[in-house]
C-alpha cells in the first residue's frame, strides 16, 4: 500500500530561512508559487524574457530576477517549465549556478528519470508534483482546501530530502487533502502511459472514431457530437466521484447491460496488446528519444497533427455545438 502523508507529517519550519527560486511563471509556476508565497515562504521567480510572462508576475507582486540570479540567490530551486526545456534551461542557466547542499525540486519526472538532467550528487534532488492543473491547484488553495499531490525522492544528500518536499507540499496545500510517496521512475512511466493509452490518446481517439462511424453511418454530426463526446464529461464525473461501479450505479440499466457486455468487445485483448507495447516503449526510453528528437527538430509531426486535429469533422461540429453553451 501506498505512504500517504499529512499535516501532522510536514513543517512548514523547514523552509524558514530558506529562498525558493522558482524557474518559469506559467500554469504551474504562477499557481505554486502564489500558493507558496501566500504560506509565508520566500520566493523568488527566475525568468529571463520581459515579455507577458514578466509584466503577469510583476502585476502579482512577485520578486523577479533573472534564472541564473535566482538560483545564485537561493537554496531550492523548482524546475516547473515543460519537459522539452528543461534541459536546455538547466545546462545554461541553472547548473552552472548551483552549490553544494543546495535542493533541485521537479513537478514532473520525466527528465531526471531518462537522465537528460544529472544533477551533482552533492544536493538533494526531490519531486512535488500536484495532481490537478494550475488553475486548480491555486483556487483550491484560496478556498482552504489545496489538491492532493505526489512526493518523490531521487537523491537525498542532506538526509532530509522528504522533509523538504512535504514542507513544499504543505506550503501549496496538498498535505490537506494527502501526499502520496512515489518515485521518479513509477511517476514518470505512469503519467505518460496513462497521458498516452487513456487520458488524451486513447480517450480522443475513441472519441472521434466513434463519432465517424456513427456520421459514415448517416446520424447528423450534431447528434453524433452530443452522443460521443458532450456527455462524455457526465459520465466521467461519475466516475471520478465514485469510481467504476459508482457510475454504473448512476446510468440507466440499459446503459449499464449495454455497457458492460459490449465495452469488453470494443477494448479487448488485441487493445490490451497495443497498451503493453506503448508501456514498454515508455519504460525502454524509447518514446523519451523519440519525443526528443521530435522537439529538436522543430516538431514537424506535432505540428502536422495539430493542423489536421483542426481540420477534423468532429472540430468542425464541435466549433457550432459548444457555442450554445457559452
Amino acid at each position: 500500500m501506498a505512504k500517504i502523508y499529512y499535516n501532522k507529517d510536514a513543517d512548514l519550519k523547514v523552509l524558514k530561512g530558506k529562498r525558493i527560486a522558482v524557474v518559469g511563471y506559467g500554469i504551474q509556476g504562477r499557481a505554486q508559487s502564489l500558493n507558496l508565497r501566500d504560506s509565508g515562504v520566500d520566493i523568488v521567480l527566475g525568468l529571463n524574457l520581459k515579455d507577458e510572462t514578466w509584466r503577469r508576475a510583476e502585476a502579482d507582486k512577485m520578486k523577479i530576477m533573472s534564472i541564473a540570479d535566482a538560483v545564485k540567490s537561493s537554496d531550492i530551486v523548482m524546475m516547473l517549465i515543460p519537459d522539452e526545456v528543461q534541459k536546455d534551461v538547466y545546462d545554461k542557466h541553472v547548473a552552472p549556478n548551483l552549490r553544494k547542499g543546495m535542493v533541485l525540486d521537479f513537478a514532473h519526472g520525466f527528465n531526471i528519470h531518462f537522465k537528460r538532467i544529472v544533477p551533482p550528487k552533492d544536493m538533494d534532488v526531490i519531486m512535488v508534483a500536484p495532481k490537478g492543473p494550475g488553475a486548480l491547484v491555486r483556487e483550491t488553495f484560496l478556498a482552504g482546501i489545496g489538491v492532493p499531490a505526489l512526493i518523490a525522492v531521487h537523491q537525498d544528500h542532506s538526509g532530509k530530502a522528504k522533509q523538504c518536499a512535504l514542507a513544499i507540499a504543505k506550503g501549496l496545500m496538498a498535505t490537506s487533502r494527502g501526499v502520496i510517496e512515489t518515485t521518479f521512475e513509477e511517476e514518470t512511466e505512469t503519467d505518460l502511459f496513462g497521458e498516452q493509452v487513456d487520458l488524451c490518446g486513447g480517450a480522443s481517439e475513441l472519441i472521434k472514431k466513434s463519432f465517424g462511424v456513427l456520421v459514415d453511418a448517416g446520424y447528423q454530426p450534431e447528434i453524433a457530437y452530443f452522443e460521443v463526446l458532450h456527455e462524455l464529461k457526465l459520465i466521467i464525473d461519475l466516475v471520478q466521484k465514485g469510481g467504476i461501479e459508482g457510475m454504473w450505479d448512476g446510468v440507466s440499466n440499459t446503459a449499464e447491460y449495454g455497457g458492460r457486455t459490449r465495452g469488453p468487445i470494443i477494448i479487448d485483448a488485441h487493445v490490451e496488446e497495443k497498451m503493453k507495447k506503448t508501456l514498454k516503449d515508455i519504460q525502454s526510453g524509447k518514446f523519451a528519444k523519440e519525443w526528443v528528437a521530435e522537439r529538436d527538430a522543430g516538431m514537424p509531426t506535432l505540428n502536422r497533427l495539430r493542423k489536421e486535429g483542426a481540420k477534423s469533422r468532429i472540430e468542425v461540429v464541435g466549433k457550432n455545438i459548444r457555442k450554445m453553451f457559452d
